[in-house]
């Protein structure tokens, strides 16, 4: 209350009451406001301790993984001298002295800065002490490497070790906990504090609400009633006086009634068009989600990125990704932090923005981006940390008219990919509004990139598990110059089951083999690889080329039974027989005789192109797919000419879906006649003539020109079957060899012919024939009509036989039986006396 000049009193006025009211009201935000800002305080200090903390904790165990892998790598070194095992090795000697200088400079306390160089100077002991003096000892082979004493010192070493980082570490907790405990005494007392606040300021609204109802809404009413009155059109109306003076203007308030309108007019439109940028800004994330992902290849996913962004949200795009994603790799803390521009999309052409396939070394800027979140910049004049790397280029972006722009990591299950750069020119900058946005697309192209980079990793693995499994280098082969290709699917599984080979047999025969095994993936991998194996195994038996496919489908009959049943499949490196799970073409040139045999299970047949340069395809019996089981192989016989062309192939080479087979084979014949300077240059014609950039199956082609042995080089005789005519066997072997000029070779190849013509003679029946092929070794043949083949075995003191076979074998190179069609032949190869 007031005393008025003449002793009588009056009421506060609304302003007076307001006043009053607002300083209460003042004092105790005031003190909840000291309260908050202590605890604040409080909560800050301790967010930063506990981030130092885990800083060391990080550091701490970083450092005890360096420990570990010196360790392992020399141990493992030590033990199977393995170069590959120091790698990570030699690795963790080098990050050593930058991660123990982070591990001294992360601690915390005087206490934790004294433990920690303590455990350094152990790390660098042990480094310098032990772990590169063993090493060093087991490179030179030193046994002492491996003994137990020096073995154990290790390990209580390491233990030791890693015992102080555990007390380390434990220490680091406990002073984080007592600080975590510290905090929340102090939110204690301020919640407590609040709580009294609260309990003064409820009062006072209480009272303060007393005093406006009233002070101010019984006047009100009196007045809306008048005004509702004078609208009436009662013109005598008048609002009841009030003895608060602000009520008294209440008719002023009419005036201004039309303002009100428009403001609110004004703000309704606003708000209509903050709606009508949500929902552009919605339909930009579908389109991206869409667009964006809708293939397996990062840098496409990349480029759909950058496109989806332009014109909506940035006038330019730039996408940089780390150089791991590109190899399908995932990028690891610490790894090579190169980026690669792989996609830029604009309004215009002639940004002066890096381009595609540019290496952009990542400034500071691009690295804090990398390990932390999206950067604004909303004038990029004023940001020097963003032109202090490359200023000339900073210059020409500015220059152009680019005035701002948003860098966001792509970051997909905890792992970062790359950066985003959305940069803008038109009127009207980025701002904070755009940097949620900014990342909600990122992310959702972070999904898509990392799936891409996935399944780049994953058909790089399966890629090269078949490659590992197809021969490596092709063997110089005296019958036949070889070339070949293998092309994988591009497929989600990529790789298949097709392969090839090129096998040497006896007699300077070669096999040629491609084979195709159904479905893709590893498991089709591992199947061609058994059955890669199990023909070359057959081969060296020197089979026929149809026994050896019935012997084939036998095994894999064999090997089907065995294999999981149809609801355990997936988990099988095997195909059931019911799938007819795989093909095979065997053939077998003989460079003497010029002849080709061969047969097909299931297989196309192979062409030919002749060295007149016209091709076809050669017509024979076609067997049934391996697996089947009793239906019979048939052989096919050929004589080709000098300098042809046999091309073996599977079918992804020649079926498409949008070719028919038949389609597909005379275009390949017609690659086949065009001019080649090489089987080289062959391989790349028929792949490219017949294939697309995206083929949905894959492809194997080996093409083998052949070589016929000059008539000079091969001497045959018939023997008659007379045991007199070994004497004469051996006088016409040492008279050609004297025409060749080998007569260093006489001895060796006398004793053997000796021994082999013998026993064909004693053993085997008529016709005998003998027959020596000269090239880069001396092969001899002995050939006659009986089946049964001999055996090797040691003959004992006091017999008077058995020894001829293994006389044979130690004097020469290797040597074999061989079946035929009207008996058997037994050969052996003895290397050339060096000229």
């Amino acid at each position: 209350m007031r005393t008025r000049p003449g002793g009588g009193s009056r009421r506060l006025g609304l302003t007076g009451t307001s006043v009053l009211a607002s300083g209460f009201l003042a004092v105790l935000i005031g003190v909840a406001f000291a309260v908050l800002l202590q605890v604040i305080g409080d909560a800050r200090g301790f967010t930063a301790d506990a981030r130092a903390s885990r800083e060391a904790i990080t550091d701490a165990s970083t450092l005890e993984q360096h420990l570990i892998d010196l360790e392992t790598g020399q141990r493992g070194f030590v033990i199977t001298r393995d170069e590959a095992f120091l790698q990570p090795w030699q690795a963790a000697r080098e990050s050593y002295p930058t991660e123990a200088r982070r591990f001294l400079a992360s601690a915390t306390s005087p206490q934790q800065r004294r433990l920690a160089g303590e455990i350094n100077r152990d790390i660098g002991s042990f480094i310098r002490d032990y772990s590169v003096p063993l090493v060093e000892a087991a490179r030179r082979d030193d046994p002492a490497a491996s003994s137990p004493a020096v073995t154990a010192e290790g390990k209580r070493r390491v233990d030791a070790l890693r015992a102080r980082f555990t007390t380390y570490i434990t220490d680091e907790r406990a002073e984080l906990q007592d600080r975590q405990d510290a905090t929340d005494s102090s939110a204690q007392r301020a919640v407590v504090v609040a709580c009294a606040g609260l309990a003064g300021l409820t009062g006072l609204i209480v009272t303060l609400t007393v005093l406006q109802h009233r002070a101010i809404v019984r006047p009100l009413r009196r007045a809306a009633a008048a005004a509702g009155r004078l609208a009436k059109g009662d013109l005598e109306v008048q609002v009841p006086s009030s003895r608060v003076e602000e009520v008294a203007a209440l008719a002023a308030s009419f005036n201004t009634m039309a303002e009100s309108l428009q403001d609110s007019r004004a703000r309704t439109e606003e708000a209509r068009e903050r709606l009508e940028f949500l929902y552009k800004r919605l339909e930009l994330l579908y389109g991206a989600s869409v667009s964006v992902g809708t293939g397996l290849d990062v840098e496409q996913t990349a480029r759909e990125l950058a496109r989806v962004a332009v014109p909506g949200f940035a006038d330019f795009t730039t996408v940089d990704l780390l150089e791991p994603v590109l190899r399908g790799d995932e990028p690891t803390a610490g790894a090579d932090t190169r980026l690669r521009r792989v996609a830029a999309d604009g309004v215009r052409d002639d940004a002066p923005l890096a381009g595609p396939a540019d290496w952009v070394s990542p400034p500071h800027e691009a690295r804090a981006t990398l390990s932390g979140g999206a950067r604004l910049d909303a004038d990029l004049r004023n940001s020097t940390e963003w032109a202090s790397d490359q200023p000339e280029a900073a210059a020409r972006v500015l220059a152009y008219g680019i005035h701002s722009r948003i860098r966001t990591p792509l970051q997909a299950r905890g792992v970062t990919l790359g950066t985003v750069d959305f940069w803008r020119s038109r009127p009207g900058r980025f701002g904070p509004d755009d940097v949620a946005f900014a990342e909600e697309l990122a992310a959702k192209a972070a999904v898509a990139v990392d799936n891409a980079r996935r399944f780049t990793r994953e058909r790089s693995t399966a890629l090269a598990l078949q490659r590992h499994l197809l021969p490596q280098r092709l063997p110089y082969q005296t019958a036949v110059e070889v070339a070949s290709r293998y092309l994988p699917a591009w497929t989600r599984t990529g790789v298949g089951g097709d392969w090839y080979d090129v096998i040497p047999l006896s007699g300077r025969r070669v096999a040629l083999v491609v084979g195709d095994v159904v479905g893709h993936g590893l498991q089709a991998s591992a199947a061609m690889g058994r059955l890669r194996t199990a023909v070359r195994t057959l081969a060296d038996v020197d089979l026929p080329p149809d026994e050896l496919l019935t012997h084939l489908d036998d095994l894999i009959l064999h090997l089907s039974e065995g294999e999981p049943g149809d609801d355990e499949g997936e988990d099988g490196f095997w195909f059931s027989s019911a799938d007819l799970g795989a093909t095979c073409l065997y053939a077998v040139y003989d460079p003497v005789s010029r002849r080709c045999t061969l047969a097909t299970a299931g297989h196309p047949m192979p062409a030919v192109l002749a060295p007149d340069g016209t091709a076809r395809i050669v017509s024979g019996h076609v067997g049934p797919p391996l697996g089947v089981g009793g239906l019979p192989f048939e052989a096919t016989d050929l004589e080709l000419d000098a300098g042809s062309v046999l091309a073996l192939y599977t079918d992804g080479l020649v079926e498409a879906r949008h070719r028919d087979i038949d389609v597909g084979l005379a275009e390949l014949c017609g690659a086949l006649e065009q001019p080649a300077e090489s089987l080289e240059e062959a391989c790349d014609t028929v792949t490219g003539s017949l294939l697309t950039d995206r083929a949905a199956d894959d492809v194997a082609l080996l093409l083998a020109r052949t070589r016929a042995l000059p008539a000079g080089h091969v001497a045959t005789w018939q023997i008659p079957a007379e045991p007199v005519q070994v004497e004469r066997a051996r006088k016409l072997v040492v008279e050609q060899l004297d025409a060749w000029g080998l007569t260093e070779a006489t001895f060796v190849i006398e004793l053997v012919v000796s021994e082999l013509v013998t026993n064909a003679i004693r053993y085997g029946q008529p016709p005998i024939r003998l027959r020596l092929i000269r090239d880069h070794t001396l092969i001899c043949e002995v050939s006659d009509t009986s089946s049964t083949a001999p055996h090797l075995r040691r003959a004992r003191a006091f017999d008077e036989g058995g020894r001829g076979l293994l006389l044979v074998a130690q004097l020469t190179q290797g040597w074999g039986t061989r079946q035929t069609t009207k008996g058997k032949t037994i050969w052996c190869e003895q290397a050339l006396p060096a000229v």
